[in-house]
C-alpha cells in the first residue's frame, strides 16, 4: 500500500514527533509525510495532489485546523482527516467536518497503533477498477474517475480525470468489466458511460462532465433516459 499523508502543525517538535510516529507504524508500507507549519501553508500548496490523510493541528495562527478541514472537506468528501490537538475541549468544535479520528497531545503510541490499524483498514479496501493493457503494461484505472469508454478500431479509448489513453483491448471485456458497477450505461453501439460523469441527457447525445457529445442509439432513446433518470432518483435518496 502507498500512502501520502500530510502533517498541518505549528509546532515543530509535535510535527517532527508524528511524522516518527507514522513512519514506524507504517514502517512495511511505502508512506511519505509532507509537513506545512500552517493551514494556510497547506491550503497555498498543492494538497489535490493525492494526500490520503492529513493530519491537521486544531489551534494554529491564521487559518485554524477545523477552518482548514471545512475547505478540505468542501473539496475533497473523502478526504481523511484526523485532528490532534492538546485541548481536549475544541474535539467538539470540530465534530461538524466529520473527521476519522482525533489523537491528544502529547501522543500515546498505544492510541496511535489503533489509528493506524484503523487507518490501514480503511485505505487497504478494494476499489473495483478496470484492467486493461497500454503501451505493453496492464494498467488499473478506477473506475470512479472514468468518465466513458469508447471502441476504436483495434483499441479502446478511455477517458478520466486523469487524462485519457488507449487500451489494447475488445470493447465486449471493458464493456463486462464497467458494468460489474450500477453507474455504466451503454448509451450506443461501443460507447459506454459513467452515469455519474453526465452533464445531461438531451435526447440525441449525452453531454459529459468534460463537455464531450457522445450519441444515444436512437430505438433504445426512451429506455436509455429511463435508466439515466432512475439512476440519478437513486442518488438523490442515498443523498436524503
Amino acid at each position: 500500500m502507498k500512502l501520502r499523508t500530510a502533517i498541518v502543525e505549528d509546532r515543530k517538535p509535535d510535527a517532527e514527533r508524528l511524522e516518527q510516529l507514522l513512519k514506524k507504524a507504517f514502517e512495511n508500507e511505502n508512506i511519505s509525510c509532507s509537513c506545512f507549519a500552517s493551514g494556510d501553508e497547506f491550503l497555498r500548496a498543492d494538497w489535490r495532489e493525492g494526500y490520503q490523510v492529513v493530519f491537521l493541528d486544531i489551534c494554529m495562527e491564521g487559518t485554524n485546523g477545523i477552518e482548514t478541514a471545512r475547505r478540505l472537506r468542501a473539496a475533497d468528501p473523502d478526504l481523511l482527516i484526523v485532528f490532534v490537538t492538546s485541548s481536549p475541549e475544541y474535539v467538539w468544535d470540530a465534530f461538524p467536518v466529520h473527521p476519522f479520528d482525533y489523537l491528544l497531545k502529547p501522543y500515546k503510541e498505544e492510541k496511535f497503533e489503533q489509528l493506524a490499524g484503523e487507518l490501514r483498514r480503511v485505505l487497504c479496501r478494494q476499489q473495483p477498477e478496470l484492467e486493461v493493457r497500454i503501451a505493453r503494461q496492464i494498467v488499473r484505472l478506477p473506475l470512479t474517475k472514468i468518465y466513458y469508454a469508447t471502441a476504436q478500431n483495434h483499441y479502446v479509448r478511455v477517458v478520466t480525470d486523469d487524462g485519457e489513453c488507449r487500451a489494447t483491448a475488445n470493447f465486449a471485456q471493458v464493456q463486462e468489466q464497467l458494468q460489474t458497477q450500477p453507474e455504466f450505461l451503454v448509451c450506443n453501439r461501443g460507447v459506454i458511460i459513467n452515469m455519474s460523469k453526465v452533464l445531461r441527457f438531451e435526447g440525441d447525445c449525452i453531454e459529459m462532465l468534460d463537455g464531450t457529445h457522445l450519441p444515444v442509439r436512437q430505438k433504445d432513446k426512451n429506455s436509455l433516459l429511463a435508466q439515466f433518470t432512475q439512476y440519478q432518483f437513486r442518488g438523490m435518496q442515498r443523498e436524503f
